[in-house]
């Protein structure tokens, strides 16, 4: 009998560590899809208040900085894009690649319509 109660035991304990991964497995679900919600969220937020700087309805004064920055690194990348075309290079590729990357970095500003399906 110490056998079955042993094994009993032990099954009981099985479940017990079983139910725990599952809940433990689910909160961790929910939150990550909370996360990406937020995520959205704060990059909405960062797009109506990018546009609405920028169209000078808000004062920018809080984030110009940040906006300067990232005006910059655009038109850096930009010009660099320009010079290469002008030059006939065949590096459009890597023009290609470095403008995603901003657009990546800074997906406020991308020239590119939103993917819904993309969190990120």
């Amino acid at each position: 009998m110490s056998i079955i109660n042993s094994m009993s035991s032990r099954a009981g304990r099985v479940a017990r560590d079983m139910k725990g991964s599952v809940r433990r497995a689910r909160l961790e679900g929910e939150r990550r899809l909370l996360e990406r919600r937020h995520r959205s969220a704060l990059e909405a937020l960062g797009s109506r208040a990018y546009a609405l700087i920028r169209d000078g309805v808000l004062s920018g004064d809080a984030l110009a900085p940040e906006v300067a920055d990232v005006e910059n690194r655009l038109a850096a990348i930009d010009a660099a894009v320009a010079a290469m075309e002008h030059d006939g290079s065949d590096d459009r590729e890597a023009a290609h690649g470095e403008r995603q990357s901003a657009d990546i970095a800074f997906p406020m500003v991308s020239d590119e319509p939103k993917d819904p399906d993309r969190t990120g």
